[in-house]
């Protein structure tokens, strides 16, 4: 009867070790998972605030520069495809990212040949409405490069917990998979050009 007892404990023991790591492991990943819920949160909340900027931006240039229609609908027009794409946090893939951060790279460009545009109008350079949006406009995109980056780290830290030893066994047993990063626009790589 002993020598019975002896394997049932060592199995009860490593049973409960085990469950008890499985369960862990999987606390891990949903706190983890939610950290990047709410620092993607945090990104769709400064895109947003850029994006809630702009028409104030576009109204007060257009009384200025009505000779820039092109610029101004190409900048209404990228906000427009740039908040039509939502991304649900729990499908925080690669191609979608890449997807959303294209629609925001679209509407950067735009921002900056608007601003460029800008440079023609030197009574609008010096409107106080426009230096102010301006000002936020570009306390905004720090923000957003801010978030980005809290993201990305929060992306890291998920994915290298995921992928680590014995965490890969268990997330896949509860279906956790990768999540994407931000990544550098096309081209950032390239120093930019000026000429004088």
């Amino acid at each position: 009867m002993k020598k019975l007892l002896i394997p049932i404990a060592i199995l009860a023991v490593v049973g409960i070790f085990i469950y008890t790591k499985a369960v862990g492991t999987y606390n891990m990943f949903v706190q983890k998972e939610e950290v990047i819920n709410g620092q993607w949160a945090e990104v769709q909340t400064q895109y947003q605030r850029r994006a809630d900027l702009i028409p104030n931006l576009v109204n007060t240039v257009k009384g200025y520069a009505e000779f820039e229609q092109e610029t101004l609908t190409g900048v209404v027009e990228a906000r427009a495809k740039a908040t039509s794409i939502q991304i649900d946090p729990t499908n925080l893939t690669p191609e979608k990212l890449a997807e959303f951060q294209q629609a925001q790279d679209q509407l950067s460009g735009a921002l900056s040949r608007l601003l460029v545009t800008v440079e023609k109008y030197p009574d609008l350079k010096a409107n106080q409405n426009f230096l102010e949006l301006q000002a936020q406009l570009e306390g905004t995109e720090n923000r957003i490069s801010v978030a980005r980056r809290n993201f990305n780290e929060s992306v890291q830290d998920f994915n290298s917990n995921l992928r680590t030893f014995p965490n890969n066994i268990f997330a896949g047993w509860y279906g956790f998979e990768t999540k994407g990063y931000f990544e550098a626009a096309a081209g950032a790589e390239n120093a930019p050009t000026v000429q004088f």
